[in-house]
């Protein structure tokens, strides 16, 4: 067989989705099934005085109306996973009186459709003693605290700072980057169905042993008793990493009905208890010689987490790596207030981090009267100076040499304001990225069944970049059959465990999993081949065998072993199990995937429209698997950073922390008109420290840096420096 990875294969699910046989978590239905509908708390901060179920429970076809005062008191026993708050505790829904934050679960209404449940959720009557929420990052009265699941990391120093440079060129500034919300296309729900003591759950995951495992947690049950199925998932981002409340809920419901119980979440509901990009403020203050060598680099960051929880991302962490400088110092902090936890979001941290630094970064360009590009490139440095280790591999200069070649960026013209097209402002911006190579060691098993074919199985998921077709490329390949030959399975918590479905850590941890399994299956069937009776390799050395298209062989002979009577050879099903691991020569690495973005926006001089007609991404990200579906990744990536830096930010009142965009028509996101031209190259590069696949993660890298580019590029349109995120026509308007 010919290699397979590297090739640009198409999904070997699109089918499927284009013709609707695809299954979403709100796809399944159970004979019998019940609907509950969750009413959300209307105060931000407080307790509940009554609620009054008299009516609602007699409305036409209410099973039942569940609150805090019916619920039974569940085990909420601990659970932690790395994608979990490693301090505090999660919200224990329905189990007391206290309103934590505006949107908190305080009730379920079940009924028999869907329609009689929204209206007797609408019709419960509940009433609140309430207090003043502070849901406001810029209140001087929040206390600032430490994050303790971060440690050291919090607070890096080297070198000096306070040592002079004589004619040091400085700049010293502060960034924001509003609260931002996933809004993936399919909402979140989940179908409970209890037989006995034992639970299925169809659920939107991005992480289905790690539900599993949690939702056995909350209702002290073993989690051999919880089965978690997840197919397909329509988007994520990050939201459905954690088990959020809504999926408790929906078994509690099964239980206390003893009928199926599907709940799906409305759009709003979304934006209330499913997690969210925190609220960052960051001060950044750098320093050079005139020639633009770092002398300095100050990083401070606080960000947003809620009074029960302590979420914390790597929000200054790049910072110690990403250039070469001496004398270098990064703070974190948290700021708690009356909202609901934060979660990852695509590129959680280095994408708010990268965004104050490479603005800042273009502003020292300006300032020292230098190509932004060439500033970068003058700090390059030769390891990792944070871990003081070498880098597995770093191609941040061959991407800012592709991208500005691709790009034309020799044409720009320095000064602010200078390029126009016709009337319009043009700006050219660029910005550099990177994100950590994660690996985390995942299972698979691989079988052949009686009729030839080959089963791949892990409790993976797949939220839309590809994952059914890289890995049956992977699969197929390890195996030396077609891609046809293979069927890859995910989305079963009762598959291997593998995990989460994030931190671009899929391709590198179940990929190296799955090959893991295929090469130990197909040893055993290479050995069975030689060493059956009934074969007509008997005999042979395993080495002497390949498989063909179809077929396994001899080398130098014409005779055919098909599949079929291959798999006649052993006991039915034969299968092998394999965990995919990295080898002892990774610690001594610093491993990370680094990008370059150029932008070029036309901004109205009237009335300062923009929009962002080109862009071009250049990264280095080890091997590529499959360069057609790790383009529309990054194209995805790019497009959701343009989101991030002119258009996306979740308002919150601040009298209740009520978040008042909570739909599509005032949650802004990018639409096709919003999109230009957009080019995607991948640098070639080979690590072979990473892992197994030598692969480094697309998900996250596209999008970090796409923010500060474009911000770079409005301030060279138009000279204006605006230093929060979203960047909004009134910003340009009435100045920064």
């Amino acid at each position: 067989m010919n290699a397979l990875i590297g090739k640009s294969e198409r999904r070997v699910d699109g089918r499927d989705k284009v013709t609707g046989r695809a299954q979403y978590a709100g796809d399944f239905h159970l004979p019998g099934q019940l609907h509950g509908v969750i009413v959300n708390a209307t105060i931000g901060l407080g307790r509940i005085r009554s609620i009054d179920a008299s009516a609602v429970e007699t409305m036409p076809g209410v099973v039942a109306v569940i609150s805090h005062l019916n619920a039974p008191r569940l085990a909420y026993k601990p659970h932690k996973t790395f994608i979990d708050p490693a301090v505090g505790e999660r919200l224990h829904v329905l189990q007391d009186d206290r309103i934590h934050f505006y949107g908190q679960p305080v009730a379920v209404v079940v009924a028999r459709s869907l329609d009689q449940a929204e209206r007797a959720a609408r019709a419960l009557n509940i009433r609140y003693d309430r207090r003043q929420p502070k849901v406001d990052l810029r209140d001087p009265s929040l206390p600032v605290v430490l994050p303790e699941a971060m440690g050291e990391e919090a607070d890096k120093s080297r070198g000096d700072l306070e040592q002079a440079v004589p004619g040091a060129v400085t700049v010293d500034e502060r960034y924001e980057i509003a609260r931002e919300n996933h809004t993936p296309i399919e909402l979140h729900a989940t179908l409970a169905a209890w037989t006995g003591d034992r639970l299925t759950l169809w659920s939107k995951s991005q992480f289905v042993v790690n539900e599993q495992a949690e939702i056995a947690a909350i209702f002290g049950i073993d989690p051999a008793n919880v089965q978690v199925i997840s197919p397909y998932v329509g988007g994520a981002f990050g939201t459905t990493l954690r088990t959020w409340p809504h999926v408790t809920l929906a078994a509690l419901a099964a239980r206390m009905t003893g009928q199926p119980v599907k709940l799906t979440l409305s759009r709003k509901q979304t934006f209330y208890t499913t997690g969210h990009r925190p609220f960052t403020t960051q001060r950044v203050r750098l320093g050079a010689t005139p020639d633009g060598r770092l002398t300095h680099v100050e990083h401070e960051g606080t960000g947003e987490t809620s009074r029960y929880e302590q979420f914390a991302e790597a929000l200054v962490s790049a910072t110690s790596y990403l250039y070469s400088c001496p004398n270098l110092r990064v703070r974190y902090r948290l700021q708690p207030c009356d909202t609901s936890t934060p979660t990852y979001m695509r590129g959680p941290g280095e994408a708010s981090g990268i965004f104050a630094i490479e603005c800042a970064m273009d502003e020292l360009a300006y300032k020292l009267e230098m190509d932004p590009v060439e500033l970068r490139r003058l700090n390059e440095p030769k390891l990792d100076e944070g871990s003081g280790l070498p880098f597995s591999s770093r191609s941040l200069l061959q991407c800012h040499d592709v991208g500005a070649r691709s790009f034309g960026w020799a044409r720009r013209s320095p000064v602010p304001g200078s390029m126009k097209d016709g009337r319009l402002l043009v700006g050219w911006g660029m910005a550099s990225g990177t994100y950590p190579v994660w690996f985390a060691p995942a299972s698979a098993r691989a079988r052949i069944t009686p009729a030839g074919e080959f089963e791949v199985e892990a409790a993976a998921s797949d939220m839309g970049p590809g994952t059914y077709t890289s890995i049956t490329q992977v699969a197929a390949e390890a195996l030396g059959v077609p891609m046809s030959a293979v069927k890859f399975r995910l989305g079963r918590s009762d598959f291997p465990p593998t995990p989460p479905h994030g931190g671009s850590m899929t391709m590198a941890s179940v990929g190296s999993g799955v090959r893991a399994a295929c090469q130990a299956l197909r040893a055993e069937l290479l050995a069975l081949a030689a060493s059956s009776a009934a074969s007509p390799f008997a005999g042979a050395s395993p080495g002497d065998l390949h498989w063909d298209a179809g077929a396994l062989m001899r080398r130098g002979a014409s005779e055919r072993l098909g599949y079929a009577r291959l798999a006649a050879l052993g006991p039915p099903g034969l299968m092998a199990t394999a965990t995919g691991g990295r080898s002892e020569e990774a610690g001594k690495y610093s491993m990370h995937a680094f990008g370059a973005v150029f932008v070029e926006v036309a901004i109205d001089p009237d009335v300062y429209t923009m929009h962002v007609r080109r862009m071009v991404g250049a990264y280095g990200a080890g091997r590529i698997v499959n360069p057609r579906l790790a383009t529309s990744q990054c194209i995805g990536g790019m497009v959701g950073g343009i989101g991030m830096a002119v258009m996306e930010s979740t308002v919150l009142d601040k009298r209740d922390g009520r978040p008042v965009n909570a739909h599509m028509a005032d949650y802004l996101v990018p639409v096709n008109l919003d999109i230009g031209d957009i080019q995607v190259h991948f640098i070639d590069e080979e690590d072979p420290y990473v892992n197994p696949l030598g692969v480094k993660g697309l998900g996250e890298i596209s999008l970090v840096g796409v923010a500060p580019a474009i911000a770079n590029a409005i301030y060279h349109a138009t000279g204006k420096r605006v230093r929060h995120l979203p960047i909004r026509i009134e910003n340009l308007l009435h100045g920064a």
